[in-house]
């Protein structure tokens, strides 16, 4: 699909927003951590016209944790009858490298920005498995890239915790933010802190130097009309209305009610993915099984 000039200046503008909201306004207080060095190596490696395998497998075997984690992984119940891999290369030759970067790469943001607080305690596990939707959903269309909507889901709520961490009442807002009905979760957010955590999250992502697609998908992954904004970029509004699938099937799974997002935008995703309901209930029994796997 052909991008705009104007299309392609709706991630720039975001940036601008981003940037002007740390300088001058209520971003100024929160402290953003710094990307971990481990993974700024990764995704250079990863970066490379031909992925540089020793330094990933490198990067693996330097941190004794992210080693158990990839090998608990290769040894985990998609594998069973498997021999044991017993060393981080065998780990990587069963996951494939794609895989193995993945799960590195949600290792190292867990370990970064720790989520502690009782209503976020399941926080970076349901981020993982938002990841692993969003990369599912990735490899049935054409165009969307599975790293880059891997990246989407991880990073999706991520303002979440780094709000908790810089913010000072934030605790308590997330408690009022989950009670009220009269208002959604951000404008509970925006009523106490002149912020809210699609800002914040898009802010991390701008200061990781992550994809500026993501970056914009999660600084709109809240406002579902940019669904129909012809000059927001096709690549943001896929991860936008992939995103909303990914959330819903999470929710089905565990047997939680239909967001307000998705009961009033979900028509308008579909459309813009191009699937219907018949594509969605292979997706949402496809992708089921793989979470429920993992």
């Amino acid at each position: 699909m052909l991008v705009t000039n104007a299309q392609a200046s709706r991630s720039a503008d975001i940036g601008r927003e981003i940037d002007h909201a740390r300088s001058r306004g209520p971003l100024q207080r929160i402290v953003i951590p710094p990307c971990p060095e481990l993974l700024v190596r990764l995704r250079a490696a990863m970066a490379e016209p031909e992925a540089d395998l020793n330094e990933v497998a490198r990067i693996a075997a330097g941190d004794v944790a992210m080693s158990a984690t990839l090998l608990r992984n290769a040894n985990g119940p998609r594998f069973a009858g498997s021999q044991p891999a017993h060393t981080v290369g065998q780990a990587m030759n069963r996951l494939g490298l794609d895989e193995t970067a993945a799960i590195m790469t949600g290792f190292l943001a867990r370990h970064a920005i720790p989520a502690d607080h009782p209503r976020l305690r399941r926080f970076w596990e349901q981020s993982r498995l938002r990841a692993q939707a969003m990369a599912f959903i990735a490899r049935q269309l054409a165009g969307l890239s599975p790293d880059l909507a891997h990246t989407y889901g991880l990073f999706c709520h991520v303002g979440l915790p780094v709000l908790l961490q810089g913010m000072r009442g934030y605790a308590g807002t997330l408690v009022e933010a989950a009670a009220r009905v009269d208002r959604s979760f951000i404008a509970t957010e925006n009523a106490n802190h002149q912020t809210d955590h699609a800002v914040v999250g898009a802010l991390v992502v701008r200061v990781w130097r992550l994809a500026p697609e993501v970056m914009a998908a999660i600084r709109l992954h809240h406002d579902p009309q940019v669904l129909g904004d012809e000059a927001t970029e096709p690549e943001v509004r896929t991860l936008v209305a992939a995103g909303l699938v990914a959330e819903h099937v999470m929710r089905r799974r565990e047997g939680l009610p239909s967001e307000s997002d998705w009961e009033q935008h979900s028509a308008s995703a579909l459309a813009w993915l191009g699937i219907g309901e018949d594509d969605l209930g292979y997706w949402r029994d496809e992708m089921e099984i793989e979470l429920d796997a993992a």
